[in-house]
């Protein structure tokens, strides 16, 4: 289920009302409704899948905070800059990645459904939530998806302790015959800043190996860390972790590749001026880079083939051998699915940070919720 820990002073919340409470908070803070539809939506599919740290979570900090500081535009308008067949790049003008990302990635898709392949590059957007919920469109489309996004510094280069490359998700959709597709969404950090928030809102120490500080040691105070974090006093490792003893330069050179994709094919912003903040502190907009790539299965051997066979791999790898103790083997995606199949019975778990700040925008705009959680 995800981090248990953070579970224990949770009030667990029907997902219904807590995706009409996300929208009716964005619709309040001055975005048009079909715009705010498609956030919510990314947002509460977060929490579906058990991905705390991209749901409800950000709501707040990441998306009011942003518009209320005046550097992110509720209003989103995208610009076709270039186009062929099979290609495009887009300007978000500094609108909601949500929007932006589903416009690219259904563009990809359209293309991918006329001429075998789509790919979309976009420019001046912003953080557009779980980067698996635009790859899950491809796949429900029988289709291959990826994606990729830039991300304010955040990992150190392997033998550096500066914080230089984003979290820099690459993310990989494949549709397979079962009741879930491969979908691996994950950073190409150790973890990602996200996740430090979950273990921060559930009072946790980090786990050594996670962070690396200015003298290159590991850090665990999470309230610190996150932090330090922004005043570049901290950094995360990459995937495979601190120094190359473990790999972690595979990480480091994905993370470069998913920098440069979300970056050069579009003419776009990069690493430092991606900090949030000028000279004189001041915050200023994160312009991030996205691309979307779809590849239509139809294109190849077929969309039936292609998913058998996926659908044999992945059960071939979970009937694999397990090590001593443990029970079962997961692929990618299944925990999500997993989560689903219990949340959607339970709801979903809103910790006592989230319920504070749920409640502090309610009251904001006199909306017309009662929580469990205010008696």
């Amino acid at each position: 289920m995800g981090y248990a820990d953070a579970y224990k002073d949770c009030e667990w919340m029907d997902f219904e009302v807590l995706e009409d409470f996300m929208k009716q908070v964005l619709l309040k803070s001055g975005i048009p409704e079909g715009d705010a539809n498609i956030i919510s939506d990314v947002l509460i599919e977060s929490d579906k899948r058990g991905i705390d740290s991209h749901g409800i979570g950000r709501l707040k900090p990441i998306y009011i905070d942003r518009l209320d500081a005046g550097i992110m535009n509720p209003l989103t308008k995208v610009d076709v800059i270039k186009e062929t067949t099979t290609t495009a790049v887009l300007d978000g003008n500094n609108g909601l990645g949500h929007v932006v990302a589903k416009q690219a990635m259904q563009m990809a898709i359209d293309k991918a459904k006329e001429h075998g392949m789509g790919m979309v590059a976009v420019r001046n957007s912003t953080h557009y939530g779980i980067a698996g919920y635009y790859t899950s469109m491809a796949t429900k489309a029988g289709m291959i998806g990826m994606t990729g996004t830039n991300a304010r510094p955040s990992i150190a280069p392997t033998f550096g302790v500066e914080n230089m490359l984003g979290t820099n998700p690459l993310t990989i959709g494949l549709p397979t015959d079962e009741e879930f597709d491969f979908n691996l969404d994950c950073a190409t950090s150790v973890s990602q800043r996200g996740k430090l928030e979950v273990y921060g809102r559930a009072g946790k120490d980090l786990p050594p190996g996670w962070v690396i500080d200015e003298n290159g040691k590991t850090r665990t105070d999470t309230q610190q860390v996150l932090i330090d974090l922004t005043k570049g006093k901290a950094a995360l490792a990459p995937l495979g972790g601190i120094g190359e003893e473990t790999a972690g330069f595979k990480g480091f050179g994905y993370a470069t590749v998913v920098e440069v994709l979300s970056a050069a094919l579009q003419d776009g912003k990069f690493m430092k001026d991606l900090n949030g903040f000028d000279e004189e502190g001041n915050k200023i907009p994160y312009p991030l880079g996205h691309f979307f790539i779809a590849i239509n299965t139809d294109a190849f051997m077929g969309e039936k083939v292609f998913r058998k066979i996926a659908g044999s791999i992945m059960r071939g790898l979970r009937d694999s051998k397990k090590a001593p103790g443990e029970e079962r083997i997961y692929t990618a995606g299944e925990k999500e699915y997993l989560a689903w199949q219990y949340r959607k019975d339970h709801g979903c778990p809103v910790p006592s940070v989230l319920q504070k700040q749920m409640s502090e925008l309610r009251d904001r705009w006199n909306l017309d919720f009662k929580f469990s959680w205010d008696s």
